[in-house]
């Protein structure tokens, strides 16, 4: 990966702008990972070097996070079939464990950390499992994949889904430019694709 290309922050260190969007990310305590330092684990400093963006970046994170329509697991399953097409090893240490939490089959989880066949049982979750797969390959979905999910989810579920998608992978993309490491506890992911 290469030498972490920015120092995180501390919390002394901030101005006014990043101090908010720090304490938008920080509360309630435990939502996101800190350092021993109180700087912030994962893509979340990013959103500190440019408080503006990191301010709507933060909020559209929150609202897919806690105020979405889609089902847990659908969402989930998502995220996780975001990490592993950018091969995003912090996304899969913060999310897999939640994707455990909510039910999805470790089988399924293991066959989207290593490029197989995503079939869940659930018609929702398979709906949207195929559309966030072409959406990863090829940009877009097909008419026959979009109905089905509109039909599994609604509109809103469809709409929310691609914006999880696009969401995750910016995160995924930034964290790679940026060079963030996972936490020093955190297991490698062991991408097998």
């Amino acid at each position: 990966m290469g030498e972490r290309r920015l120092r995180p922050l501390r919390p002394d260190e901030l101005d006014a702008e990043q101090r908010a969007v720090y304490d938008a990310l920080a509360d309630p305590p435990g939502r996101v990972g800190l350092s021993s330092d109180g700087s912030l684990h994962g893509p979340f400093d990013a959103m500190l070097r440019a408080p503006r963006s990191g301010a709507a970046l933060q909020a559209l994170g929150a609202a897919l996070r806690y105020g979405s329509v889609l089902p847990e697991r659908v969402r989930e399953l998502a995220t996780l079939q975001v990490a592993a097409h950018h091969r995003s090893d912090f996304e899969w240490y913060a999310h897999a464990p939640l994707a455990a939490l909510a039910g999805l089959p470790a089988a399924l989880l293991e066959a989207v950390r290593t490029g197989g066949p995503v079939e869940p049982d659930d018609p929702a979750e398979r709906a949207a499992a195929a559309v966030v797969g072409q959406l990863l390959a090829t940009g877009d979905v097909d008419d026959a994949a979009w109905a089905s999910v509109v039909g599994q989810l609604g509109e809103a579920g469809a709409v929310e889904l691609t914006t999880l998608v696009g969401y995750y992978g910016l995160l995924a993309m930034q964290m790679r430019v940026l060079r963030v490491p996972l936490p020093p506890d955190a297991p490698a992911v062991g991408w097998d694709r």
